[in-house]
């Protein structure tokens, strides 16, 4: 298997992501810039699959049911996120090689967590941030844990920074509903970018997610009740019409080929136009492939083709729905949760009014 490895220093990294932020780079720095960026993101391949392997034991014991999978930022993602923090250097983002870790509920959150934070780990732990006690304002929950990889057999990755994301099944569906309503209306929503009715709705909705949860409500919100928050949320989502229109989004999952034995890598497609999604997949030994073929289909969205395109990793093509449904356009899960919620607040009233 060929590995990739840095074939560039981290200041010419630094200069690639300068580049593609600014307003009308020349075809030539913009072709140099996105070779550098590809083989930078294509490194974390590595280190990343060392801490799969990590999680997965770790799992075993915690959640055998749960969740994982791993992707390779997009490249829309990394050039909005150099725009949005403009200090900011491309070869210290810490989420380009990104691992997510789902699980059935808030004890099995913090089981995991606590077991990262006090196992000996020669990974070095640079930082911590709890979503969960201390929701972003968009209603965003979870539990993210950066490291800089260090491995000694491996030397030529070390400083890498991998993302561990941990969330229950409910943030997992309040956050991919996010990303499938962004992907339509065309705004970064997870990014707090968009219409503010829409940002407004989310923040709502994971305000209500967080009661089911029994977890802190965002700035704001804290005074309010279950009642009066999830009433806000479903009248919100009627004036949206949000059952319909997420409902509205179908799409047709064309060319999955069948799964082989050594089947690891997933190259999602998804047509926006078409509302076509399509798979191919990739064994470990053809990593470099994949990354090849990722970077070719960012090149043609960078043109203006109205796709997105992601290389992720997962233990099936289930997994690899339920991992990332956004890009499959499924939003039955955060559907049946407003239910819920519907159901809870008509008990609610009902016990009211039998006190009154």
């Amino acid at each position: 298997m060929i590995l990739p490895t840095p074939k560039y220093s981290k200041t010419k990294v630094n200069k690639a992501g300068e580049v593609l932020t600014q307003a009308d780079p020349s075809i030539n720095k913009l072709l140099w810039a996105y070779d550098v960026v590809d083989n930078w993101r294509a490194c974390h391949g590595y280190p990343i699959n060392t801490f799969q392997a990590t999680l997965r034991n770790k799992l075993k014991v915690i959640d055998k049911n749960a969740l994982v999978a791993q992707r390779l930022k997009r490249m829309p993602s990394i050039i909005g996120k150099l725009k949005r923090f403009e200090t900011m250097k491309l070869a210290r983002m810490q989420d380009i090689g990104g691992l997510r870790a789902v699980v059935s509920d808030l004890k099995k959150v913090r089981n995991l967590e606590n077991n990262y934070k006090n196992t000996r780990f020669k990974h070095n732990l640079v930082s911590t941030k709890d979503y969960i006690t201390y929701p972003k304002e968009s209603g965003y929950r979870s539990i993210h844990l950066v490291y800089k990889y260090k491995n000694d057999n491996a030397s030529e990755y070390n400083g890498m920074h991998i993302e561990l994301q941990i969330r229950t099944k409910l943030q997992h569906y309040w956050a991919t509903a996010v990303e499938t309503m962004g992907t339509f209306l065309k705004y970064t929503l997870k990014s707090s970018e968009g219409p503010a009715e829409w940002l407004n709705f989310f923040s709502l909705a994971g305000c209500a997610f967080a009661c089911l949860e029994d977890t802190p409500l965002i700035a704001g919100y804290e005074g309010k009740s279950k009642k009066d928050i999830y009433a806000e949320t479903l009248n919100e989502a009627k004036r949206l019409s949000i059952y319909d229109r997420l409902q509205a989004f179908s799409i047709v999952t064309k060319r999955i080929p069948i799964e082989k034995k050594h089947s690891f890598y997933y190259l999602i497609k998804l047509d926006l136009d078409q509302k076509v999604v399509s798979v191919q997949i990739y064994s470990k030994k053809y990593l470099e492939a994949a990354n090849k073929k990722y970077a070719k289909y960012e090149r043609r969205i960078s043109m203006g083709e109205n796709l997105q395109v992601v290389l992720v990793s997962a233990s099936s093509i289930e997994d690899l729905r339920r991992a990332y449904p956004n890009y499959f356009l499924d939003t039955r899960e955060f559907i049946n949760q407003l239910k819920r919620i519907d159901g809870l607040y008509k008990e609610l009233t009902s016990s009211l009014n039998n006190i009154i």
